[in-house]
């Protein structure tokens, strides 16, 4: 698989994942923090792509804003249950999970460290990469609890969550490309992971493309980056290419 043409900075609209395509993974996700390089390079982007640029992540929104601060206005949260327009705007599209699922992964965790919890409100993660052999039991015991309360599991690299029925990171470029400053640019979606493939897919419905980081392995988008590194090494490509780049 080939790597990626360069933004067309006139045409694209641009949608990234955070983790492991703009930073690279973490043994704890709070160890991500803020990244005066990144941050730049965010701010460069979104002004030469007319303020078509929009963060696609899992992580919430409180969090997002930590690590990327004022750089981007336009972020999908929670994997696309919380949408943050670039007018400020915020839609949520599911209640804050119940309680007691809360509850059950906090224990859970607490009786087989070296696994932690993140609760992000509409979802939680359970995260193994501490333990990769934790990996079996923790998706049995979400998948329990998915089914006991109508939940969606939904399987990434090293972690499980569990969220509300709701759109995912497609539905989220979808919404975005709808409005201003999307409509009317092809879209372009780059990420790693398996939580990615939607957006691939809605990208290239849509006229555009997917590009996927990391190791090879079956997906839906058109083209590939070795790693993230090779990603923002693309972005910087992209912004030089612009007028006083």
């Amino acid at each position: 698989m080939n790597g990626p043409p360069r933004l067309d900075l006139n045409r694209h609209a641009l949608f990234a994942d955070l983790d492991g395509t703009l930073t690279p993974i973490r043994p704890r996700p709070e160890d991500v923090g803020p990244d005066a390089e990144r941050a730049q390079l965010l701010h460069r982007l979104g002004e030469v792509l007319g303020g078509a640029l929009a963060v696609v992540s899992g992580r919430g929104l409180d969090d997002l804003d930590r690590i990327l601060g004022s750089e981007v206005a336009a972020v999908a949260a929670v994997h696309g249950l919380e949408l943050r327009r670039p007018d400020g705007q915020i839609e949520r599209f599911a209640p804050p999970l119940p309680r007691e699922v809360g509850e059950a992964i906090r224990a859970f965790v607490a009786a087989w460290p070296p696994l932690t919890a993140e609760d992000k409100g509409l979802s939680i993660a359970l995260h193994y990469r501490a333990d990769p052999s934790a990996a079996e039991a923790s998706v049995l015991f979400a998948q329990t609890l998915a089914d006991a309360h109508g939940l969606t599991l939904q399987p990434g690299d090293m972690v499980v969550e569990l969220r509300a029925p709701g759109p995912g990171k497609g539905g989220s470029v979808a919404a975005f490309m709808e409005a201003a400053p999307f409509s009317g640019r092809t879209p372009v979606f780059i990420g790693d992971d398996f939580t990615d493939e939607s957006g691939f897919d809605t990208a290239q419905r849509l006229g555009g493309f997917g590009v996927i980081v990391g190791p090879r392995r079956p997906t839906n988008a058109q083209y590939a980056l070795d790693d993230v590194a090779a990603a923002l090494d693309w972005l910087e490509t992209s912004v030089g290419a612009a007028p006083g780049g």
